[in-house]
């Protein structure tokens, strides 16, 4: 059984994730990509050294999936114009040659992953869908 965590060690620990981690990515969507690869894909817990030892285990997994279904929500809940702007500002950073990403993205769908567990199975269909009609965008722009 779980204990509770402290919900000053929980904020402390959120709010440490966010000040230096997040805040200086450009994107929701490089959030997104970024807390799914602290997941581990075998049991689905989440791990950051840093934020373990300064909080604890439990508080820094419990930050950074906090953190994940809040990107998502966001993201999911953008408009398919926003959702684009999105997809550029992450394709821009990503230093990848946009034709490369886009068709890696098209074909390889990398983004399914970065769903987080536990999350709304209707908004999941409907981000995933989103993003293959933002990549097609994309794409049929480049031509």
């Amino acid at each position: 059984m779980r204990l509770p965590v402290p919900y000053d060690t929980l904020n402390d620990a959120y709010g440490d994730l966010q000040c230096r981690t997040l805040s200086s990515m450009s994107c929701d969507l490089a959030r997104l990509i970024y807390l799914a690869a602290l997941r581990d894909y075998n049991s689905g817990t989440y791990h950051h050294d840093g934020l373990a030892t300064r909080f604890g285990r439990e508080q820094a997994r419990d930050a950074l999936e906090t953190a994940h279904r809040e990107v998502f929500y966001r993201l999911a809940g953008l408009s398919l114009a926003d959702l684009v702007a999105e997809l550029k500002t992450y394709i821009h950073v990503s230093r990848e040659a946009p034709v490369g990403l886009i068709h890696a993205w098209q074909e390889l769908e990398p983004y399914r992953v970065a769903v987080p567990m536990e999350v709304d199975t209707t908004v999941v269909r409907l981000f995933l869908s989103n993003i293959r009609i933002a990549l097609e965008i994309l794409r049929a722009g480049q031509q």
